[in-house]
């Protein structure tokens, strides 16, 4: 009996060629893009879970701002561990890190680039749950100069060798030399903190590099602090504990935590370990796969109770044969089944196929697989009890068709019915406007913030960053002797119009920035409660950036290569509480415990992006810092292109410099990089949209087909008495309209709600603009009348005689 079910329902569906195809076709892309929108939530939400992840806290600081506590830096102060482990039993060990700059390894002859590295305590192996392929946990991190490097890394400097013992060098050729104690096993893991190589936390006492900061306790926080919490505490209470408890030299800092497992989609705090991703993102992005999903749930409700009109003829005929109402609904069922499982392993031949682009587009590595088949297998649970329920309607409706009516051809709507097929297409199109509303206040935004002039010019303007292997014990002196032997070879260069060294620029890493407390204002007022940052420039930096100055000018070139004069932006005058800008020039303020005569005041910048708001900020003198900023000459350029130019300036650097490296970094590109997750969120939302209105789409052609079926003889009768083919069209188009009418009513406040909070995470932000909502609600009707209107001309365009001959 089984078997003959299941050929009964391969036969409809190769009949019904085309009602397969549309189902098959709406099913297979909203499970398929259900499942990579899956596959990317679930990416982000397995940052940093691995076996006692839950007992795993972060320490940061906050600040008090206006007598209020913010969240402040997520670094800490060296101290901070220890500390607070001895304060609070609650607390079993602690783990520090702290980044060590210039990201090069040095083997012999041999260097390698782009690698970063931390310095660690012996209980990172512990607390993050990590293993050694090579070498022991107890003691890889204990002595000075060891360092563990990762699988991939050890790969990449050693080959084939066994890297255990061997000997490397930091930064460049004077470094001392480090053994390698351990290699880490690889485990796949996201984690919001990266590194290469790992060194013992004893280090910093031992190298000399460190040597400026060997007293500094609580007034140098570039450390990021982590916790192991017992399992039995009570992490609120001991969250409050450790924000009351007061540390001398932190009057207005104090300590708080925050889980580990929160940090990448929660936590976007200055100086973050890398740039994190957004619960908000995830949560929109989880909606849109809900949404296209049921969609094409719902689109396949509508076309099967379309079509159950057809077959009710087939159910009377099956009854009067002795079918059961069970039967029926098995059949029914058999049909949604098969239907749905064709659809799902289409989907999962799509996903196959377009994993690889979706992974180069979101700019991640995710994977469909064995190795994380225990993550999916709750994503295929659902998509299978959506198939079951949605085919539980259609096979209810054909089982309660009774014979004798049936095989009069006597079928009736029910009112229930009809509201239910209603609430399905209001439902489509509701969603539909919410993601149309959506795809054009997120591009709006992005123009918004693309159009948004930051009160610099970084068109043209080239950073160019390096590392010195072989200075000599003279370091710093050959270093600005070398640079300003390099600006003179740059002179020469005709792609070259200007030259600058800065620390950082507009839209620069945080940890390239100093940051002060305890600031003394020209007044004599010392301000401890806010956290302000500076960076180091040269003279010339200000003409290269075409920054404004609203009062004063740059500080002026010295011979000393020091200077005390400082230039600081708006933001920090109004912060001083001075209202009159020109009033600043030539006062002093205190802090780094030395005095700063004030040279000027910039227009407010936007340094930090347009996500944040503009920041109090202060620019000193150096002669050389960071990176060297090159003004590319705009004719130049036209003549002999970018490469050629980038060609002759890497020849005057390794001139200079020969046993160096040589990277460079393009402003305006860097800068807009800060919105790449948002255009690619964007590009998605447009993607997932157009998605969505192709399977809305698809659920109005099959209740347009529905309606066309039931008003069929109606329709003869209406063109017999003399109604035109406008007439008839407009008799099957108006309750469309009114439904996506009624859709968009539903929709203007959801949508609003839900950009409006997007756009709260932007300091600067556009307007939610009425055309955004009109247009989107025209936008929804004009596609579906373009829908409707096909099927209801061929229905009006019908010769009446065909549609009245079967009475």
């Amino acid at each position: 009996m089984y078997t003959l079910f299941l050929k009964i329902a391969t036969r409809y569906l190769f009949k019904n060629k085309l009602y397969s195809l549309i189902n098959i076709l709406g099913l297979s892309i909203g499970v398929a893009s259900f499942v990579l929108i899956m596959l990317y939530v679930d990416h982000e939400n397995s940052y940093d879970t691995f076996e006692g992840s839950e007992n795993v806290y972060r320490a940061y600081m906050d600040y008090q701002e206006g007598g209020k506590w913010v969240a402040g830096d997520a670094n800490t102060y060296i101290v901070t561990g220890p500390t607070l482990k001895d304060e609070f039993p609650e607390i079993k060990d602690f783990l520090r890190f702290r980044y060590i700059t210039g990201g090069l390894l040095l083997r012999g002859n041999q260097v390698f680039e782009h690698t970063k590295g931390s310095l660690a305590d012996p209980s990172y192996f512990k607390i993050f749950h990590s293993q050694l392929k090579h070498g022991n946990v107890a003691t890889a991190l204990e002595e000075p100069y060891s360092i563990v490097l990762t699988e991939a890394l050890a790969q990449k400097v050693f080959g084939s060798e066994n890297p255990m013992g061997k000997s490397l060098k930091l930064m460049d050729s004077y470094s001392p030399i480090f053994t390698v104690t351990g290699i880490l096993k690889e485990n796949h893991r996201n984690t919001h903190i990266k590194n290469d190589f790992l060194i013992s936390f004893s280090t910093f006492r031992a190298w000399e590099v460190f040597e400026g900061d060997w007293e500094r306790t609580w007034t140098q926080n570039i450390y990021y602090t982590y916790f192991s919490i017992d399992p039995n505490t009570n992490t609120t209470l001991l969250q409050q504990k450790i924000k009351d408890f007061k540390i001398e030299a932190l009057p207005y800092e104090r300590h708080n935590i925050e889980p580990l497992e929160d940090i990448h989609l929660y936590s976007n705090k200055p100086y973050e370990a890398e740039a994190n991703g957004s619960i908000q993102r995830v949560r929109f992005l989880f909606v849109i796969g809900v949404i296209i999903i049921v969609l094409s749930w719902l689109n396949y409700i509508n076309l099967s109770t379309a079509k159950s009109l057809e077959r009710a003829k087939e159910t009377g005929v099956r009854k009067v044969a002795g079918a059961q109402k069970p039967q029926i609904v098995f059949q029914s069922l058999l049909e949604s089944f098969l239907l749905n499982g064709i659809a799902v392993l289409l989907a999962i031949g799509i996903v196959f196929i377009a994993l690889p682009s979706f992974n180069t587009f979101i700019g991640k590595d995710l994977s469909l697989g064995i190795s994380n088949i225990d993550q999916m297998l709750p994503i295929f649970g659902l998509v299978c009890l959506g198939s079951l329920v949605s085919g539980l309607y259609p096979a209810f409706i054909l089982s309660r068709y009774t014979p004798a009516n049936t095989l009069k051809g006597k079928v009736n709507t029910s009112p229930v019915g009809l509201k239910v097929r209603k609430g399905l297409i209001v439902g489509q199109f509701f969603a539909t406007i919410i993601l149309l509303v959506g795809t054009l206040m997120v591009n709006k935004q992005i123009l918004f913030l693309k159009d948004r002039p930051i009160g610099a010019d970084l068109e043209q303007v080239v950073a160019l960053h390096w590392q010195v292997l072989n200075l000599g014990l003279d370091s710093d002196s050959t270093l600005v002797q070398g640079i300003r032997a390099f600006k003179d070879e740059l002179r020469n260069i005709p792609f070259v119009e200007k030259t600058a060294t800065a620390n950082t620029f507009p839209g620069g890493r945080y940890e390239d920035l100093g940051s002060s407390a305890g600031i003394t204002f020209p007044n004599g007022t010392r301000d401890e409660k806010r956290i302000t940052y500076n960076y180091s420039v040269s003279p010339t930096f200000f003409e290269l950036m075409d920054f404004t100055f609203v009062a004063g000018g740059p500080f002026k070139e010295t011979s000393r290569g020091y200077s005390n004069e400082i230039v600081m932006n708006e933001k920090f005058v109004q912060y001083m509480g001075i209202s009159e800008m020109d009033e600043a020039i030539g006062k002093t303020v205190r802090f780094w415990e030395q005095d700063w005569t004030i040279a000027g005041i910039l227009k407010d910048y936007h340094h930090f992006g347009l996500k944040t708001g503009i920041e109090p900020i202060i620019l000193r003198y150096a002669p050389s810092s960071n990176n060297i900023l090159v003004k590319l000459n705009q004719k130049a350029m036209a003549s002999g292109g970018m490469e050629q130019a980038m060609v002759q300036i890497e020849g005057a650097w390794k001139k200079i410099f020969p046993e160096s490296t040589f990277n460079y970094t393009f402003l305006d590109q860097n800068f807009e990089a800060q919105y790449k997750d948002d255009k690619t969120f964007g590009t998605a939302f447009q993607i997932f949209t157009v998605l969505s209105i192709l399977i809305a789409s698809m659920g109005l052609f099959g209740l347009t087909s529905y309606t066309v079926v039931r008003r069929k003889k109606e329709i003869g009768v209406r063109k017999v008495n003399g109604a035109t083919i406008p007439q008839i069209l407009a008799l099957l188009n108006t309750d469309f309209v009114k439904w996506i009418g009624f859709a968009f009513v539903m929709a203007i406040p959801v949508s609003w709600y839900a950009m409006n909070q997007w756009l709260n995470g932007f300091a600067y932000k556009t307007s939610m603009s009425w055309w955004v909502f009109a247009l989107s609600g025209f936008l929804a009707l004009v596609i579906a009348l373009v829908t409707v209107s096909w099927q209801s001309f061929k229905a009006a365009a019908q010769n009446p005689v065909e549609s009245l001959r079967t009475e």
